[in-house]
């Protein structure tokens, strides 16, 4: 399972409990763990952007969790998780933190972004809301660019669940700005094989999966529990 480094990993865990507690018939076994289960192996990894889709398009993952809405490839299917909210945000004795707003891209300019590297090593990596020029601060996780934001390393854009008890706090502060900043579409995608869409056509293990993605309450928790 690949899970993109924005999704809640508090809420995967939970869910990685949940499969452990069946039997290999699909029943609960009153959470024995040890050499109870399901029987089916977990392999969780971490990706970032293009990264998630990589690992399933490359056959590393079976089931990729916080994926970007896009046209599939031929033998994967996709379907939307909900909608994530970014908000720019830089510390409270950051320079940024008195300038009037909105923020232009002038202003941010003069600054040095944080930024989450892809982890897509094949396809091609993206770059969101760097400008050409701009001083940037690299990091390899959401975790990592939260505490550069909090000491002040730098400024950038952050799923708002993420710092959601920052802001509250005043460790951090949100800064608006003129560049667009829709909630970005996040949505799950899974291999199915060539016209096999059909989920009785695929293993119990995934079956199971995806049975747990279709239910409202966890595609909420999925983005938005990140903070807790």
């Amino acid at each position: 399972v690949a899970v993109d480094d924005v999704i809640s990993r508090l809420t995967v865990f939970e869910l990685c409990e949940a499969f452990y507690a069946l039997d290999p018939q699909g029943r609960v076994s009153g959470g024995m763990l040890g050499n109870g289960g399901p029987g089916t192996r977990l392999k969780l990894r971490t990706e970032v952007l293009a990264g998630t889709w990589e690992a399933l398009v490359s056959g590393q993952a079976d089931l990729a969790i916080g994926v970007g809405l896009q046209s599939p490839p031929p033998g994967v299917a996709v379907e939307p998780l909900g909608d994530l909210a970014f908000v720019f945000a830089v510390a409270p004795h950051h320079p940024l933190a008195a300038a009037t707003e909105p923020l232009d891209d002038v202003d941010l300019l003069r600054f040095r972004a944080v930024a989450v590297a892809d982890t897509a090593q094949r396809m091609s990596p993206l770059t969101v809301n760097l400008l050409p020029g701009q001083d940037v601060l690299t990091v390899s996780s959401m975790a990592a660019k939260v505490e550069a934001l909090l000491r002040g390393m730098g400024c950038g854009y952050i799923p708002e669940p993420m710092v959601r008890q920052h802001l509250r706090s005043g460790t951090l502060l949100q800064k608006k700005t003129l560049r667009p900043n829709a909630p970005a579409r996040m949505g799950y995608a899974w291999r199915c094989g060539s016209g096999r869409r059909e989920r009785a056509s695929l293993g119990l293990g995934l079956q199971w999966w995806l049975t747990q993605l279709v239910v409202p309450t966890t595609r909420q928790a999925l983005l938005e529990r990140q903070g807790v």
